[in-house]
């Protein structure tokens, strides 16, 4: 009896925590979250839309930069950039665009920024009709991200096709100032089926040439993009990733990031959505991610998208991971306008990073309306 009862509570440790056992909302000022503020006025949004952050630290402060047009997909998508200056955020800029000539234009996607130490500060994008077609661009700005250079084209591999630099998630850089770039690519057969796949970008000068790694092998049920990359103490790395599969998947290295393991599934849940994690100076891990399976059904909002709920999880193995701030979670009702039904209550795509006064910096879409920035001690995780 007591072995059968030892077996179901291991079983029940096992299984993600549902949203109802999450922590409460956190409320600025109040413990881990010191500060949560939107980078712009949601009533004074420069675009319809806007989607797809990333935050760096830079010598001259906070960059930011998402890409916005009327939607995603369309003609007019651009990046957008934002610097934060004396603790205010400047008006976003839009600093590139998918013109290619005075008759043909595509939209822009997934911007990344990366600081270097030596050298500019990076802003990887992507241009093309879809995420199967699109290729890798990149700009450099001398001067935190007042100005910007003339866009080049990243190229191609024969083992991926267009070079894409970091997919979603910030690069890291190694000791002899390689720049290893976490990426993906998206592959649409003529059956309808697709398939999702994992490979890394490499340069050793700042973007002129690059070698690929991987893709990596996808063990037979996972379907995956979007990794972000952590590291260990003796050149040992993890990648935590996006899924079809509901879950969080994982790969190690053992090497420095030159070769890697096949793709497995953590527990942690996950509704196909982007994510991000960074390893902080005091070598535990921090990820923020959405802790969802899939949809939520309510008689009130029927096509609630399962991306309600943002969340940050702590580990200090990689293996383990508790869920320890909510940062938000969707419980009201929604609008009848169908155009702010569609988005509304979507807290998704973060970026994370750890600034120089140990603080974590994130930033994450708000209902695709408006860009959060929001500011916790790791100390009081």
């Amino acid at each position: 009896m007591k072995a059968s009862l030892a077996v179901l509570v291991a079983f029940l440790l096992s299984l993600p925590l549902q949203a109802e056992d999450l922590p409460d909302v956190a409320v600025a000022g109040e413990g881990a979250l010191i500060a949560s503020q939107q980078i712009f006025p949601l009533a004074e949004k420069p675009t319809k839309e806007c989607h797809a952050s990333t935050v760096v630290e830079t010598p001259t402060g906070l960059v930011a930069a998402w890409f916005a047009g009327t939607r995603e997909r369309d003609l007019d998508v651009g990046i957008r950039v934002s610097r934060n200056e004396n603790g205010r955020w400047t008006k976003p800029v839009e600093v590139v665009n998918g013109v290619q000539s005075s008759t043909l234009r595509y939209p822009t996607w997934n911007p990344v920024l990366f600081q270097p130490t030596n050298g500019p500060l990076m802003l990887f994008y992507k241009v093309g009709p879809n995420p199967r077609e699109w290729w890798g661009m990149l700009t450099t700005s001398d001067d935190g991200g007042k100005t910007w250079s003339w866009p080049t084209k990243l190229g191609e591999a024969h083992t991926i096709g267009h070079l894409l630099g970091p997919v979603k998630n910030k690069p890291i850089q190694l000791a002899d100032g390689t720049i290893l770039c976490p990426s993906s690519t998206e592959i649409d057969y003529p059956d309808g089926s697709s398939h999702w796949r994992v490979h890394f970008e490499v340069t050793k000068d700042l973007g002129k040439t690059w070698e690929v790694i991987g893709p990596i092998q996808t063990g037979e049920t996972f379907h995956a993009i979007q990794p972000s990359i952590l590291t260990y103490p003796d050149n040992r790395m993890q990648i935590l990733c996006r899924s079809q599969e509901k879950r969080i998947v994982q790969s190690w290295s053992q090497d420095g990031g030159k070769t890697w393991s096949t793709l497995t599934a953590t527990d942690l849940p996950n509704p196909n959505s982007g994510t991000d994690a960074v390893t902080l100076r005091d070598g535990r891990q921090v990820l923020i991610y959405n802790h969802s399976e899939g949809s939520v059904k309510r008689d009130d909002a029927p096509d609630l998208k399962p991306r309600r709920i943002l969340n940050l999880a702590i580990s200090s193995d990689g293996k383990t991971w508790k869920p320890v701030l909510t940062l938000e979670n969707e419980t009201g009702p929604h609008p009848k306008d169908p155009e702010r039904r569609r988005h509304f209550g979507e807290y998704s795509y973060p970026a994370i990073i750890q600034t120089s006064d140990g603080m974590l910096n994130m930033v994450y879409t708000y209902n695709r309306e408006g860009v959060k920035h929001a500011v916790v001690d790791p100390s009081e995780l």
